[in-house]
């Protein structure tokens, strides 16, 4: 019963939501078509995607660039459509950021409270780490579910969190950088009791009916109706609504001429959050770019590349299943890659979905130099 009536609930809250963006949407995406336009050659980014699906990691795919403000290139493989809905897995952690800004900025949370501040049950080091800490990876708590333990099966962050206090620290907070998911969890608690509101419903007020994201939202762990939103892995998203959030993020925080989030929420965001934490040595930066620095993340974005004064220059939230935005301020340009691996031949072939989307930038960059040449 009470599962029933939580799916009802949602009914409501999804039907109301989907009336209250169609037509922002529709003016949103109109906007970006008139914009389009073909001046470059992408043929080498269009054969690298296409060789992905012909080794059958991928079943589809889809693709949109936007450079200066226009859309400098968009293809849809297989199946995929601007508006087909996958799991993008970590991808959505840097919307899971963003609704804990909009709720920083709304409320008296802060990205400096301590976790025992608002959940006074952490009586160990975990409660030290501050909301800033938990969206960086440096809040030592656990990365996953330890592997004999009980799955992500919630039904509330409530209940998730009651699992997760028990769990063991892995340092004092601020020590060690280690990337997961099961911290954010936390941090999404703490909205919620700042706000009386579930973090869906935070989303969806605060980011997606504002941008247009109307098939955007944070799903249950398993099919199941009335679980609990896994912030660092659970959302899911198509290619017409990603682009709507890079657009505001890409833009400081502005989109279709209205303050979403904050500038100063937006520089939060991509400044180093990391600090004199320890990184272990072939982190994703330092794989991916060849290149070791110790600012590699911001609060739920990674700091790919950096300029010579330490601003994040190329920021991205690639997940494990292939899904990669990326904004990059050196081409101003920002992009999503959006697609579901196909596990078991990738697993066979070692292919990794996680390390192989973020070639896409940098051959967006030769695209951009090869027509410069012209």
């Amino acid at each position: 019963m009470l599962v029933l009536l939580g799916l009802k609930k949602r009914y409501v809250v999804v039907v109301s939501f989907l009336v209250a963006v169609s037509n922002l949407n529709a003016i949103a995406q109109n906007n970006l078509e008139r914009k389009i336009t073909y001046r470059y050659d992408f043929s080498l980014v269009d054969r690298k995607i296409q060789a992905w699906i012909a080794s059958n990691y991928y079943s589809g795919a889809a693709i949109m660039i936007v450079k200066n403000d226009s859309v400098v290139f968009k293809k849809c493989y297989g199946n995929y459509t601007e508006e087909t809905q996958v799991f993008i897995a970590s991808a959505g952690k840097w919307l899971a950021a963003a609704t804990i800004a909009s709720v920083v900025e709304k409320t008296n949370l802060s990205w400096e409270d301590k976790v025992n501040k608002w959940l006074p049950e952490f009586k160990d080091s975990k409660g030290e780490a501050t909301l800033r800490q938990l969206f960086s990876h440096t809040a030592s708590f656990p990365d996953y579910q330890p592997k004999d333990s009980v799955t992500d099966n919630y039904q509330t962050l409530k209940e998730s969190v009651k699992h997760i206090v028990n769990l063991p620290a892995t340092a004092k907070p601020g020590e060690q950088f280690s990337y997961g998911g099961l911290a954010m969890q936390v941090a999404g608690r703490m909205a919620e009791l700042a706000t009386g509101k579930d973090f869906e419903s935070l989303f969806i007020e605060n980011i997606a009916i504002p941008l247009g994201m109307k098939n955007t939202h944070f799903v249950p762990v398993n099919d199941e109706g009335g679980h609990s939103p896994m912030l660092g892995g659970g959302a899911q998203s198509t290619l017409a609504d990603y682009m709507h959030f890079l657009d505001m993020i890409a833009h400081e925080g502005k989109f279709q001429g209205r303050q979403i989030l904050s500038k100063l929420s937006i520089t939060e965001m991509q400044a180093d959050q990391v600090k004199d934490a320890l990184i272990d040595s072939k982190e994703y930066v330092e794989r991916v770019r060849f290149k070791k620095h110790k600012s590699i993340y911001g609060l739920g974005e990674w700091r790919e590349e950096l300029d010579e004064k330490g601003n994040a220059i190329l920021i991205s939230s690639p997940s494990w299943a292939g899904a990669y935005p990326w904004i990059d301020k050196k081409t101003n340009t920002y992009g999503f890659f959006i697609t579901h691996v196909n596990v078991a031949e990738a697993n066979k072939e070692g292919f990794s979905a996680f390390y192989s989307s973020p070639v896409l930038p940098i051959m967006v960059r030769e695209v951009y130099k090869k027509a410069s040449l012209h």
